[in-house]
C-alpha cells in the first residue's frame, strides 16, 4: 500500500509539472518584453471538504511567490457555489521566468509535493497575453 501511495505521488507530480511547464510547444515559446505581461490562469479542484484548507495552503505559497522577481500579482478566487473550485489569476512580467525559474523554486516544489493531500490532481492551466488595458 505504501508503494502505491509513493507511486501515486510521483505520477501526480510528474503530471503537474508537465501540465504547468509544457503549456506551449517550444517553437512558440518566447521571452515577453518588459512592457508586456503574461497572465496565467490556473484552475484547481480540491478534495472533498478540503476547500478551506486548500485556500490556506495557497495563501502560504503565495506569500513566498510574492518575493520572486517578475511577480506582479496573484488573485485567488473561490467558486461561491462550490468551494472545491479554486482559481488563481496570476500576472507575471516574463513568461520565460515563470516557466523556468519559478517552476523550479523550492517553495513551489514543496507545495506540489504536499498538494496530493488536498487537491484532486494537476490544475488546468492557460496562458494569456495582455492586448489592451482600459
Amino acid at each position: 500500500m505504501r508503494t502505491i501511495k509513493k507511486l501515486t505521488v510521483v505520477v501526480f507530480l510528474a503530471a503537474l509539472t508537465l501540465t504547468m511547464v509544457g503549456w506551449l510547444p517550444s517553437s512558440k515559446k518566447r521571452t515577453i518584453d518588459s512592457e508586456e505581461k503574461v497572465i496565467v490562469v490556473l484552475k484547481f479542484k480540491t478534495q472533498k471538504d478540503k476547500g478551506e484548507y486548500s485556500v490556506n495552503q495557497f495563501v502560504k505559497l503565495i506569500d513566498k511567490v510574492k518575493e520572486e522577481p517578475n511577480f506582479i500579482s496573484i488573485k485567488l478566487h473561490v467558486d461561491p457555489k462550490d468551494e472545491t473550485n479554486i482559481m488563481l489569476y496570476e500576472e507575471w512580467k516574463d513568461a520565460s521566468y515563470y516557466n523556468n525559474e519559478h517552476m523550479n523554486t523550492d517553495h513551489l516544489k514543496e507545495f506540489m509535493a504536499n498538494s496530493v493531500n488536498f487537491l484532486t490532481g494537476p490544475p488546468e492551466v492557460t496562458f494569456w497575453e495582455v492586448k489592451h488595458t482600459f
